[in-house]
């Protein structure tokens, strides 16, 4: 019977959940400068030695961000040795932190197909068509 997840899964599920709860916790206190920060994944090499750590903040400002990543980024070596303390593992993976853009890449695509989408309504309501809005196709 072959396993539903394989080891690197469910390693990358345990440091995604326990790196989650350390930034939420224990690091708030060492760097209470770091903004509101959410991991969103964790993927870990095959030898169980690196894991990438994606990261997505609440905030705008490019500079802050840089700001937040370079903090992870000094720090990467007390988290791990917080995540040391609560995985049982013979070595803890290097962490590398990444920002994770696709939530913010979504919401742009979004934001320009729903503006497309009122436009065209827009230029076929000037024209004289009947246009339903809430239907994907003019009626003709």
């Amino acid at each position: 019977m072959a396993r539903e997840f394989s080891r690197t899964d469910r390693v990358a599920q345990q440091i995604h959940k326990e790196v989650a709860s350390i930034l939420q916790n224990e690091f708030k206190k060492r760097d209470p400068g770091l903004g509101f920060v959410t991991v969103s994944g964790a993927e870990v090499s095959r030898d169980l030695a690196h894991a990438k750590v994606f990261v997505t903040f609440f905030e705008s400002d490019d500079e802050k961000i840089k700001a937040y990543m370079k903090s992870l980024d000094e720090n990467k070596g007390f988290i791990r040795s917080l995540l040391a303390k609560r995985i049982r593992m013979r070595s803890v993976p290097a962490l590398q932190f990444k920002q994770d853009v696709s939530i913010t890449e979504g919401m742009r695509i979004s934001n320009l197909v729903s503006q497309t989408v009122s436009d065209d309504i827009e230029k076929a309501r000037k024209a004289g068509r009947d246009v339903d809005p809430e239907s994907e196709q003019d009626s003709e």
